[in-house]
């Protein structure tokens, strides 16, 4: 496919193509079908973890270095890969799943045999394709033609730049003028499109007729474009593509998914590189002790090998199957409806973010605005008082113009009138100054063009550039004031009383994020007057209006209420006054040099003491529970962070009115830097702030990056809450990126749009939120929730239980296997071993001895050494018998094994892998308890659970209970050494469980269950085990009381211990649960 370069696209043929371009599939896979299996191994083996155990099982195809069966260390081996690659593999193909969903939705395509049906990843660079209102858009188009009459339509891009603004799209004027769609495949006409590029907005192409009279060339630039990911909100579109797959604008803004490795697992693959730091040295320290004797080196390796359940390979086994359990308890969980785990390897990791990053659109907000208060200085309306609104509207277009004369009206009549003209005029100007298009559509009564003629309540729509200006029209509807009719040059407003005003539009004068205001210049046709309308934010229009002395006040104090405050305004024009802006204006637009400079000056000319009407306020409607779920998460010790596409004052605006920014917080306010100097002086401004939110714009957020990163980060991880605007999604992603270089610690990003792909694909936990716009974020993510408020949950519940039980669980695994493996080391002779070649007489097996069969040893033997039977065992050609062999490894520093392999495999497994495995149902206090003290989430942020102090007492324990176990053993045995075995396992597996219970801090009953049926599985296979225990012994009382005895030494202290703990030092849990 090569380089990106630009293309000359024919419309309608695909074959005429210059090059080969991208397949039009969505693909949020990890692997495919011929890396899967590589790419997967690898993965698994670049870990010191599972690469020590692959070549300890290698290892045992040497001879020499074979200490047991091959499947001892292939089975677990092979275990733990399956489990991981079945895993992997559901996930994979539930990925498939989803994105073939997506790809497999289908278009109409216009074709030499008319329109035909075509699956989205079947659409080609050159298609003609129907895109109709509410349909998503497929792939980075040039808008041709509309159904709509005025040659326009809107498109929502919330899915690709979060802004919440409708954009007005125009179709290439030459295509646009043709009869019908047909006709574009029946002339002869190309587009030139510029190299794709990650720039979503701006573009540069041309297109060209050459089968005109003359040949037509037209310029084409963003508003000629339909990117993929956004929806059609107006009308039916046709496009030609000229982008698809990898190319797509809003493809080229997401990062790949990468490989996400939990936190635990990387701590856990750390604690392995000790232990097994710990097997080398006792491997040494074993030879060492024979003075380097013989093969030294054969004696090392086949030590390292002995000694190869000090790093348990049941750990991964166990850890992968626990993060399989805890999944489908967050799937299951029926106070999170709907929630999915698309990645099962990191639900611990839940329980450690420190920093969150969320979207607002769709997110926090629900997007839809609804009108909360009118305020006229001396009076204020709020949703209880509209009805007073509407009679005063009602009433101003009821009564005659010329009422009684002032002075013989009452006082209270005169009251009552000022106040219900004010009221008039504010609805007024409200339903005038705004950039909303009514538009009727057929509702299977009324058709369109009938609706349209009469102004159909039930069939119109409202269309706007912003779901503010929206709202605002909606409301002057509710009171009465409709607007029914809108093209370039008119407005129409139907009264309560149904009578139509008709408005002459002279000049509009369109909002920017520079004025922060607009204008618009109307005549009324029944009177003539001429009237320049203007709203924008109070900090533009306080130096435009008039002297007032509230404004200010209630600006703030609405503000504060969490509503956008607009400012309304008017000023009337005679007909020369207007005459003279216009021929000004009209030079100044003609102007070649410094245009808008002096079209500002002209607009500005007019912008002088004009009459405050009014304020509204208007609300972003939250998502249930925000405010509450972002007052649990801050008060977790989780910083929130608001990354955002749409502008300042709607960011800081939804901020305060979710409570991320609290009432009496100071905020700074970022102000537009786009020089090094200016950044460093604004960053000096704000290093003098303390506890103050930041808000901050994407252009100035980029300066600060380039010069001041380090600066930046530093001061910005500092404030309680952080607000980003205007961030494209790679500066999203760009973020959560330097705040995990910068801070070391966990983030989660929470989004709903393609948009915010890229930020929860880099995030070390992403969790999508499935709104009304599509399912691009959820399916890129590693947790889909419903709605934001199941966050809190997911954090404080399943994150918390999760990583505590993860800990848990593997430094119990690790004590498992220290324990046999401090039984296995051989203890320090109280003498010195005799030379290897020394053979005392009194360990000459009689030729009457059966190969296999258990000897005696001399009873001397247990209080001091005689011989070393190590060299003997590794020189021999003949393998040493199992007497010699054990008890050599006992006694002697052999490196042959305590145990054989059977009972080593059961003792990882059937004999105590339920009640160990059971820990992943353990929970230290109720769900309630965790949503109502998010505190407690606050002690997992410092990584106690599992931490090398954590992991230093595991050790000792198991030291000291192995020990404890061992040496009992060894005073406790009668005549056979085989009752060793018989009271040294069974005191092991006794502990174990017993210890599992002292672990577990609340009983379910799966436990119980896990601890009876492990028991039961050790008695029943004593029966079949009997060359390995004694069968007959295990029945006397005298086995009885010797595995009581160790078994209490080696487990009532540390009962003792927990309970003193409990008692005088209780965690800060405990305190909650009485």
């Amino acid at each position: 496919m090569g380089d990106f370069r630009p293309r000359t696209v024919w419309l309608g043929h695909p074959e005429k193509r210059e090059q080969r371009y991208p397949r039009n599939v969505i693909n949020n896979q990890k692997y495919n079908l011929f890396t899967f299996l590589p790419v997967l191994l690898f993965n698994q083996f670049k870990y010191f973890f599972n690469l020590y155990f692959l070549l300890l099982a290698c290892s045992q195809f040497i001879d020499e270095l074979r200490l047991g069966e091959l499947y001892t260390y292939w089975v677990p081996l092979c275990l733990v890969l399956a489990i991981t690659i079945i895993r992997e593999a559901v996930d994979e193909i539930r990925c498939y799943l989803r994105d073939k969903e997506v790809n497999s939705q289908i278009y109409s395509k216009l074709s030499t045999r008319g329109t035909v049906k075509v699956k989205s990843s079947g659409i080609q660079v050159g298609d003609l394709l129907i895109v109709e209102k509410n349909q998503r858009v497929p792939a980075d188009m040039i808008f041709l033609r509309t159904s709509e009459r005025n040659g326009s339509c809107f498109l929502r891009t919330d899915q690709l730049d979060g802004e919440t603004d409708w954009k007005l799209r125009l179709p290439v004027a030459c295509t646009q003028r043709l009869p019908t769609a047909a006709d574009l495949l029946q002339i002869r006409s190309y587009v030139y499109a510029e190299e794709p590029n990650i720039d979503i907005h701006n573009f540069v192409g041309t297109f060209t007729r050459e089968d005109g009279d003359p040949p037509v060339n037209e310029s084409l630039s963003i508003e000629n474009t339909l990117w993929a990911s956004t929806v059609v909100a107006s009308g039916t579109v046709v496009g030609v593509v000229i982008y698809t797959g990898r190319e797509l604008r809003s493809v080229m803004n997401t990062s790949n998914p990468r490989h996400k490795v939990g936190l635990i697992d990387l701590e856990v693959n750390c604690l392995t590189k000790i232990l097994f730091g710990a097997l080398v040295v006792v491997s040494v320290v074993m030879v060492a002790l024979q003075h380097f004797a013989g093969r030294w080196y054969l004696q090392i390796i086949r030590f390292l090998l002995l000694f190869s359940n000090i790093v348990p390979i049941s750990l991964r086994v166990n850890l992968d199957m626990g993060k399989m359990v805890f999944s489908w308890m967050i799937k299951k969980d029926s106070k999170i409806p709907g929630t999915v785990v698309r990645a099962s390897t990191i639900p611990e990791q839940l329980g450690r973010i420190s920093y969150l990053l969320t979207d607002k659109t769709g997110t926090l907000t629900l997007n839809e605005m609804v009108f909360r208060r009118l305020h006229l200085g001396t009076v204020a309306y709020g949703m209880d008082s509209m009805d007073e609104v509407q009679s005063h509207v009602f009433s101003a277009y009821t009564q005659p113009s010329h009422d009684l004369p002032a002075s013989r009206a009452p006082a209270a009549t005169k009251v009552r009138k000022t106040i219900s003209s004010k009221v008039h005029e504010a609805v007024k100007a409200i339903a005038l100054v705004h950039n909303v298009t009514p538009v009727y559509e057929a509702n299977g009564v009324t058709d369109q063009a009938e609706a349209e003629q009469h102004y159909e309540d039930t069939c119109r729509v409202y269309q706007a550039s912003s779901p503010d200006e929206v709202s605002l029209v909606q409301w002057t509807e509710s009171v009465g004031l409709t607007l029914v009719g809108r093209d370039h040059s008119s407005m129409q407003l139907r009264t309560p009383t149904g009578q139509i005003l008709n408005f002459t539009i002279l000049q509009l004068f369109p909002f920017t994020y520079e004025s922060k205001r607009m204008g618009i210049i109307v005549r009324d046709e029944s009177t003539g007057e001429i009237t320049f309308y203007m709203k924008g934010a109070d900090v533009v229009m306080a130096g435009i209006v008039q002297y007032n002395d509230w404004l200010e006040e209630e600006c703030g104090n609405m503000a504060r209420e969490g509503l956008r405050v607009l400012v309304v305004s008017k000023k009337s024009l005679t007909e020369e006054q207007y005459q003279d802006f216009e021929a000004r204006y009209v030079q100044a637009k003609l102007s070649v040099h410094d245009r808008s400079l002096k079209v500002a000056t002209v607009i500005e000319s007019l912008e002088m003491e004009m009459e405050l009407l009014c304020l509204t306020g208007v609300e972003d409607q939250l998502q249930t529970d925000v405010r509450p779920t972002l007052e649990i998460l801050r008060n977790a010790g989780i910083k929130v962070w608001m990354l955002t596409g749409d502008k300042l004052e709607t960011a800081t605006c939804t901020a305060k009115n979710a409570h991320l920014i609290t009432r009496n917080q100071d905020i700074h306010i970022f102000r537009s830097v786009t020089t090094r100097g200016e950044a460093h002086l604004e960053l000096n401004a704000f290093r003098r702030k303390h506890d103050c939110a930041l808000v901050i714009s994407g252009d100035s957020l980029e300066v600060c990056l380039k010069y001041y990163e380090y600066e930046f980060m530093e001061l910005a991880c500092q404030c309680p809450a952080v607000v980003c605007c205007r961030c494209t999604p790679t500066q999203k992603a760009q973020i959560v990126r330097l705040l995990q270089e910068r801070t070391g610690k966990l983030t989660c990003a929470v989004g709903d749009g393609g948009n915010d792909v890229s930020m929860i694909q880099e995030a070390d936990c992403g969790v999508g939120v499935e709104g009304k716009e599509g399912k691009q974020a959820s399916l890129a993510a590693d947790f889909s929730v419903t709605q934001f408020k199941h966050l809190g949950r997911l954090l404080m519940v399943h994150g918390r239980n999760s990583y505590k039980r993860s800990a848990a669980l593997s430094q119990f695994v690790i004590h498992r296997s220290l324990c046999i493996s401090a039984m296995q080391t051989p203890q320090c002779p109280s003498e010195p071993p005799l030379s290897p070649t020394h053979t005392p007489t009194h360990h000459t097996q009689s030729s009457s001895h059966v190969p296999g069969q258990p000897q005696p040893p001399p009873q001397r033997a247990v209080t001091h050494c005689i011989v070393d039977f190590s060299s003997a065992c590794l020189t021999s050609d003949r393998s040493c018998d199992l007497s010699a062999a054990v008890f050599s490894s006992v006694f002697y520093f052999a490196s042959v094994p305590l145990f054989e392999g059977f009972l080593i495999i059961g003792y990882s497994t059937i004999y105590t892998m339920f009640p160990v495995f059971s820990l992943v149902l353990d929970k230290d206090v109720k769900s309630e308890v965790a949503m109502m003290y998010p505190e407690l989430y606050k002690d997992l942020l410092k990584g106690r659970p599992l931490s090398f102090k954590t992991f230093l007492i595991w050790v000792l324990i198991s030291i000291y209970q192995g020990t404890i176990i061992m040496y009992g053993a060894l005073l406790l045995f009668d005549s056979e050494f085989l009752h060793i075995v018989s009271i040294s396992f069974t005191s092991l597996i006794l502990t174990e469980l017993l210890m599992v219970a002292l672990t577990i801090q609340t009983w379910h009953w799966l436990m119980i269950l896990g601890e009876f049926l492990s028991l039961s599985c050790y008695i029943a296979s004593l029966v079949f085990l009997p060359n390995l225990i004694d069968i007959y012994f295990i029945t006397t009382v005298s086995f009885l009381w010797k595995v009581t005895v160790i078994t209490l030494v080696s487990c009532l202290p540390l009962y003792i211990l927990k309970y003193l703990r409990t008692r005088f030092s209780p965690p800060n849990y405990s305190k909650l649960t009485t």
